[in-house]
């Protein structure tokens, strides 16, 4: 059931990104010119034309994104200590694993970098503080190395491996959010550091600032307390209202659309 829905929720996402829509308008304006229905031709080239508008003209989207990225606001770090937490969390989904990774025997970030950057600057911070990385692989059909195994390797290649040997935890199975939270609720329960009453203290979790809303209502129904380190923001304070970048939109859309998609289908299915 989980790998159905886990397949579903990629096709509907698929299917509802505004830049996918231009490459459907073109095909039935190719059609009909071929059936010479020129007037239906030029209507649906008109549609490819406005949806492309859409998509790069980029208020459209950041407006959207820029709501889900300022639920959850940023946690001021300065004012915890290492007494105060768990331990820390590290969301995948900023790193390139699988076969590229195989192949080049390189480990690629993508624009989410953040997320590790930062996983970096905490495990330095808190080198006590034990940690786990959670992630397998976002796609259908995954090859090579897990997301998880990527990350060993940055931390090899960081020399930071002494100053983790006790602290590192790795979860590689989980192909969403909902398994992150999932796979990774018995290694806190495990590993995590607790309180003079026996319960178990806070976890930092860092993962992309559009996303937090959704994996911190996640961790909060599984009773995970959570402490929110948001990266990767998108937007600034104000919308670029003349702007127009087809790149940037399309990834701006892809984001949104993206957490609107998990959002509701984890509101249907009562994960949230």
């Amino acid at each position: 059931m989980d790998t159905i829905f886990f397949v579903l929720s990629k096709v509907v996402q698929f299917c509802i990104e505004p830049l996918n829509w231009a490459i459907l308008f073109i095909s039935f304006s190719l059609i009909f010119l071929m059936l010479r229905k020129v007037e239906l031709c030029k209507r649906f080239l008109l549609l490819a034309l406005f949806d492309l508008l859409v998509v790069g003209w980029l208020p459209t989207s950041e407006l959207g994104l820029r709501y889900l990225e300022g639920i959850i606001p940023k946690t001021s770090l300065a004012e915890l200590s290492e007494n105060d937490l768990g331990g820390i969390i590290i969301l995948g989904g900023a790193i390139e694993g699988g076969q590229i990774a195989v192949d080049r025997g390189e480990v690629s970030i993508y624009s989410s970098a953040e997320r590790v950057t930062k996983a970096f600057e905490l495990i330095r911070k808190y080198p006590n503080l034990p940690f786990i990385f959670s992630g397998y692989s976002g796609r259908i059909s995954p090859k090579g190395i897990s997301e998880a195994d990527a990350f060993k390797q940055l931390i090899q290649e960081q020399g930071l491996t002494e100053l983790t040997d006790k602290t590192a935890h790795y979860e590689n199975q989980s192909r969403n959010t909902y398994e992150n939270v999932l796979y990774t609720k018995p290694m806190i329960e495990d590993f995590g550091k607790k309180n003079e009453s026996d319960n178990l203290r806070p976890w930092l979790l860092i993962t992309s600032a559009s996303h937090m809303y959704r994996s911190a209502r996640i961790f909060e129904k599984q009773g995970i307390v959570i402490i929110p380190v948001p990266v990767d923001y998108q937007t600034a304070a104000n919308l670029r209202w003349t702007e127009f970048d087809l790149v940037d939109g399309a990834q701006n859309w892809n984001k949104l659309v993206h957490e609107l998609v998990g959002l509701l289908a984890y509101w249907v299915t009562g994960k949230i």
